[in-house]
């Protein structure tokens, strides 16, 4: 199969979940517990001068992967994932949100990591496959979604360090709700002072699981402190703040800026980053991209220059920062409420994704 060739083969399962099980799945179906009857694969191969191409696209019922012990990932950790969403409008019609984004971030992530990068519409064209497939799977309740997750793993079984010439990509999906459950409420963060999540010259700009895998040990001490998600800093920056264990970090001021990070090569360039820097433009705020240390944060939430602190990623959307724990000391307060401008974007975010609100930059695509 030529690398731009879309068509897929179809091996759709018979022993799909039994309606009834579905139904009460969609009826409650937290984050990543629970997915659909199928998945989208392309492989990849390359002889020994790195020629290849992606062929045998397809969709197969969900079921475990046979990986020789010896595959690649397995020993070099050449893996890399997308995460994004699809959404069932009023009219019964899926769509999903920047999807050339994910597809152009998952090349970055793959020559990061030595991978072969895969044509767009091959890309598009599994989500589609998949999505038509497991139609069925997507939440009509408001706020719900299907969760999509590509990824590209080193299949290739060989003990040697090179990157591998035979790759697979593949799409799941899982119905989702709020990521961390219930109402959106601002929540407590946890001050990582031991650990990075990333270094110069590393894989923070790849979505790639090996980031994640670094970050779970800060996680975990978060979450022994009563926090829900973890904050790195770069202290060899005068303590930049860089980003969340799986989110990027925004901040509001009093005169009406907004302020994130900006990119270092150790955090992500997330998709719902630079939709909300569009979003705050559009509306007329001064959106900047640069560095703010952590006492920068810390002194602005206590002279009230920073009003509101958010974050944002496509498993949670926009969450609000309640207060930042650093050691025993607490900057921000437990009742401070969700902010303005922080719910504003957010609603605006949501309805352009649910198809409520006008999409004037383009972003949703239908898939079926």
């Amino acid at each position: 199969m030529a690398a731009t060739d879309t068509h897929f083969a179809q091996h759709l399962s018979t022993k799909r979940v039994p309606a009834a099980e579905r139904e009460a799945i969609l009826a409650d179906p937290g984050f990543g517990n629970h997915f659909t009857d199928h998945t989208a694969i392309v492989d990849f191969s390359a002889d020994t001068s790195g020629a290849g191409s992606w062929h045998d696209a397809r969709v197969e019922p969900y079921g475990p992967i046979a990986l020789d012990p010896a595959a690649g990932v397995l020993h070099y950790g050449q893996e890399i994932f997308e995460g994004m969403k699809a959404y069932r409008h009023e009219d019964g019609s899926i769509w999903t949100f920047r999807p050339d984004a994910n597809a152009a971030r998952l090349n970055r992530s793959a020559r990061r990591l030595a991978l072969p990068e895969l044509p767009e519409e091959l890309f598009l064209e599994s989500l589609r496959q998949l999505v038509a497939a497991d139609q069925d799977w997507v939440p009509t309740r408001e706020g719900d979604s299907l969760y999509l997750r590509p990824f590209m793993i080193a299949t290739e079984a060989f003990l040697g360090v090179r990157p591998a010439r035979e790759v697979s990509f593949r799409v799941i999906a899982s119905p989702a709700g709020n990521y961390f459950g219930g109402e959106v409420k601002p929540v407590d963060i946890w001050v990582s002072r031991t650990y990075a999540r990333a270094g110069r010259g590393g894989t923070g700009a790849a979505k790639a699981g090996g980031n994640y895998a670094s970050s779970l040990i800060a996680q975990l001490e978060a979450e022994a402190h009563g926090c829900k998600q973890v904050l790195f800093l770069d202290q060899f920056n005068d303590n930049a703040v860089e980003e969340l264990g799986g989110m990027n970090v925004f901040f509001v001021f009093r005169d009406g800026s907004l302020v994130t990070p900006a990119l270092s090569g150790t955090i992500l360039e997330g998709i719902t980053r630079s939709s909300v820097i569009q979003l705050g433009r559009d509306r007329g705020l001064d959106v900047s991209e640069r560095t703010i240390t952590l006492d920068e944060w810390r002194d602005g939430v206590a002279s009230g220059d920073i009003t509101e602190v958010f974050a944002c990623g496509t498993a949670a959307v926009i969450t609000p920062i309640g207060r930042l724990r650093d050691g025993d000391e607490m900057i921000g307060t437990a009742d401070a409420p969700a902010g303005e401008v922080t719910m504003s974007i957010r609603s605006q975010l949501l309805g352009i994704q649910a198809g409520l609100l006008e999409d004037p930059h383009g972003w949703l695509t239908r898939l079926v």
